[in-house]
């Protein structure tokens, strides 16, 4: 299966790629769209995640299924304090998900891309039925996308 709308208005997809694809559509629609992403995998390999947030916060964490570590996302650790975390569940039920982060960078005065971060999305693609979607996004402004990237 590719990308594809079932009558339930929702997207639901296969990968990696599919969720990306639909974390584009949802950017563009948002007035940011994403300039980089990156596939969130643990060190250990796997790439299936329990997956928790404070959008008010801008914090998100991931439980690795495989060896049960627990990583905060991105710059989370620096909001994590004041944080509420709440998990995420799919309308099936499912609490486990393959996990894509996007960024939007500034613009530069001649319109080129900037090296720091302006909006951060994460989208996740649930396991069990497939369905995709940026669950989360939020205002982010680190210097440097790359390090921001690595650290999801």
């Amino acid at each position: 299966m590719t990308l594809q709308q079932k009558p339930d208005g929702y997207w639901y997809g296969d990968n990696h790629a599919d969720l990306r694809q639909e974390m584009t559509r949802y950017s563009e629609l948002n007035g940011y769209p994403i300039d980089n992403f990156v596939d969130v995998v643990c060190t250990c390999g796997n790439d299936s995640f329990f997956f928790q947030t404070d959008q008010n916060e801008g914090v998100a964490l991931r439980i690795c299924t495989q060896c049960k570590t627990e990583h905060m996302m991105g710059d989370s650790e620096d909001y994590a304090d004041e944080a509420e975390i709440e998990k995420h569940m799919c309308m099936c039920y499912a609490e486990v998900f393959q996990i894509t982060a996007g960024i939007h960078r500034y613009r530069n005065e001649d319109d080129a891309l900037s090296a720091d971060v302006r909006w951060l999305y994460l989208g996740c693609r649930c396991v069990d039925c497939g369905l995709v979607g940026s669950y989360v996004d939020w205002k982010n402004e680190f210097n440097g996308y790359e390090e921001l990237l690595s650290r999801m």
